[in-house]
């Protein structure tokens, strides 16, 4: 799997009931002292994703060699939950920002402010932003950027060439390129409906994201409380039934056996240049290239309405930077996260990942395959996907592979709306 791959790691009930202890645990957390002036210094680094543990074991090695006061130990086995339990939370942490985990550590503070770091200042506040959408603490910056990736329709571009189809800006032209793919016996959109967590980040976040203000949307609905139905002012039925008739309407021109068929499934078909289009991000890119480097392709936003200037791109904050407050060696945990957000190492992770810096003023993306994402980054035409807002208690993909299968949107929303206001009665 390769750059930011979103499929959900499975919650085991002793990973419920982990979190559930860490809440309670880290309500009160208490500052450990500092090292000295770091001489001797033993670091604990957590990042664990698997594709890139190679490059961050670089990047220690070259810290280590401009400097002899830190020991770096990376850490991509551990459970940030569980060192939170056990009072011994790891000086600094690299992961992928999300809802149910780094959320949870945000919302509950137990997370430093890193507000006063030069390395702060130099984050787009636009790409900050994405941070208090799922949680915040008081006016405190807990969590930085570091690499953010951005997702539409990947595109073969010899297929969109040899059957004359330009890059969609409207959704009636979209609609159309599927009419003319189809036409020619040519798949329109791949599915791989039996990976349900890939209906979520491409139709539903998609088609969601291109009709409304994601985040203004969940801001409204917390803010309602337990008032969640069809008749209220803000719910899943209101607001999101035309895209969910949008999203059976372009699943229609999905392959046949889309049911039968997963992620890996979807990225063999692309390679081989049967699919005209893909909703994917750069985690298939990569295994696409590794399969077929010859295919070429670009990525395009999806249009989900008539008007062009509607268009926005999918994004998410792939890695971001964080100390906790209980960390053990905050001061070296900062030293480190200055190394690792300077140009030569944070450009660098980030153009060989296909992904996009967080930093004002970054170098201009400059890999085809991508390279038609960036103003909507730059100019923060942007979202998160619908569904990375809903707690992983809400079976959202389950759900999702259900309507897929039957058709039946009403049904679909009207389970929204329900699981989400019992889970708004039991957070009174």
């Amino acid at each position: 799997m390769n750059v930011s791959d979103p499929r959900p790691p499975a919650r085991p009930g002793r990973r419920s009931v982990l979190k559930a202890a860490a809440l309670g645990a880290v309500a009160a957390p208490v500052l450990s002292a500092c090292g000295g002036d770091g001489d001797g210094t033993r670091l604990r680094f957590y990042q664990s994703k698997p594709e890139v543990l190679g490059y961050f074991d670089q990047i220690i090695e070259d810290f280590h060699r401009r400097q002899s006061g830190i020991e770096v130990k990376h850490d991509a086995t551990g459970s940030l939950v569980a060192s939170f339990v056990r009072d011994a939370p790891f000086d600094l942490v690299c992961v992928n920002y999300n809802l149910d985990e780094s959320g949870t550590f945000v919302g509950r503070g137990v997370l430093s402010d890193l507000a006063g770091l030069p390395e702060a200042g130099r984050i787009d506040p636009n790409v900050q932003a994405l941070v208090g959408q799922y949680a915040s603490y008081r006016d405190e910056t807990s969590v930085l950027p570091y690499s953010v990736t951005a997702a539409g329709v990947i595109y073969n571009k010899d297929l969109f060439a040899q059957h004359g189809v330009g890059v969609p800006t409207t959704w009636t032209e979209l609609i159309r390129a599927c009419e003319t793919f189809r036409s020619r016996s040519v798949i329109p959109v791949y599915g791989t409906y039996q990976a349900p967590w890939t209906i979520s980040q491409g139709l539903f976040d998609y088609l969601v994201g291109g009709t409304l203000d994601v985040a203004d949307f969940f801001a409204r609905l917390k803010a309602q409380g337990t008032d969640v139905g069809p008749d209220s002012e803000v719910s899943f039925q209101r607001t999101f039934a035309p895209a969910v008739e949008k999203m059976l309407q372009l699943g229609s021109y999905a392959n046949p056996d889309a049911a039968s068929r997963d992620y890996p499934d979807g990225n063999a078909a692309f390679a081989q240049g049967k699919v005209a289009m893909y909703l994917q991000g750069p985690w298939a890119i990569g295994e696409i290239t590794k399969a077929n480097p010859r295919v070429r392709m670009g990525t395009f936003a999806l249009p989900a309405t008539d008007r062009p200037a509607d268009r926005k791109a999918r994004v998410n904050i792939d890695l971001s930077l964080w100390i906790p407050r209980g960390a053990a060696e905050p001061e070296a945990a900062r030293q480190f996260l200055s190394y690792l957000m300077t140009p030569a190492v944070m450009d660098k992770y980030n153009a060989e990942n296909l992904a996009f810096s967080p930093v004002r003023n970054a170098p201009a993306v400059t890999d085809e395959r991508i390279v038609d994402l960036e103003p909507y980054v730059r100019e923060a035409r942007f979202y998160q996907g619908a569904g990375t807002y809903i707690p992983g208690i809400i079976p959202l993909t389950n759900y999702l592979q259900e309507l897929v299968f039957t058709g039946d949107g009403d049904r679909f929303l009207g389970k929204l709306d329900n699981d989400w206001r019992r889970l708004a009665v039991r957070s009174l």
